[in-house]
């Protein structure tokens, strides 16, 4: 709670400061599908404890509410991009075996419950090649800069042990520096089509997200967007390994100014 308060401040703090100065705002509120697939284990004590999620966990798709805007500040003031996408998952299925989650041996074959949570914040500093706009007579733009995301992850298995009803977990949060590419082609005035990719690979550590999008406004500033967003999540924390992936379309209402 405490976390999440702080980055609320942080974002309204972001917000006001490029509300004073800005020569461009881009705000959209939209909602993602999003499907989960991928490994996870914690405190594995071999092969045996990876959790496969789509088979042994069974989560569903679910449909969550993200958030974004974009600010242009004038001079040489980098370019401000904050987006919000919160996502949880949960499940119910039965893995074969044994499975050590968390230090707990869950009984032969227990049916497992299961919840994913991994709520991202980006804060991006970009600025716009002004030779690719210029070049392209402002049909095509090209961001460059960098990304902190926040990542509050949380995961938890329920089952029995030894008979008896255990429930295991553990929670991350990590903020994770990337790059930010940014890209859009403006065929006519009204649309556009748009394409983002932030990135990194520390390690055993990697996280991708690529997003691509169509635009219309459809009405002065206010337009309409739909497109799709793929991430790709591999930890290596404190006993906690992933590799996971969330995918799928979304639809944006938004005002652009």
């Amino acid at each position: 709670m405490i976390r999440r308060t702080c980055l609320i401040c942080i974002f309204i703090f972001v917000a006001a400061y490029s509300n004073a100065y800005a020569v461009g705002v881009e705000v959209a509120v939209g909602g993602w599908s999003q499907a989960i697939s991928g490994t996870l284990s914690y405190q594995a004590l071999s092969d045996l404890d990876i959790i496969d999620l789509d088979n042994d966990l069974k989560f569903d798709d679910e449909s969550r509410v993200t958030g974004r805007a974009k600010i242009d500040l004038p001079l040489f003031l980098p370019n401000i991009y904050l987006v919000a996408a919160p996502m949880e998952f949960e499940g119910s299925g039965i893995k074969s075996g044994t499975l050590n989650f968390g230090g707990t041996t869950f009984d032969f074959s227990s049916e497992l419950t299961s919840k994913i949570t991994l709520n991202q914040y980006d804060v991006g500093f970009y600025y716009g090649l002004p030779f690719v706009k210029t070049g392209t007579l402002g049909k095509l733009n090209v961001d460059l800069g960098l990304n902190v995301r926040i990542a509050d992850f949380k995961a938890t298995v329920s089952g029995t042990a030894g008979g008896n009803s255990v429930t295991e977990s553990e929670s991350l949060t990590l903020p994770i520096p990337m790059l930010y590419v940014g890209v859009q082609f403006m065929p006519i005035k009204s649309l556009a089509i748009e394409a983002e990719g932030r990135g990194i690979a520390v390690g055993d550590n990697k996280l991708y997200s690529l997003v691509g999008r169509i635009r219309y406004n459809f009405a002065g500033p206010v337009f309409v967007a739909g497109g799709y967003r793929f991430d790709k999540l591999e930890i290596d924390e404190e006993d906690v390994v992933t590799d996971i992936e969330f995918k799928g379309p979304f639809l944006e209402l938004g005002l652009k100014f």
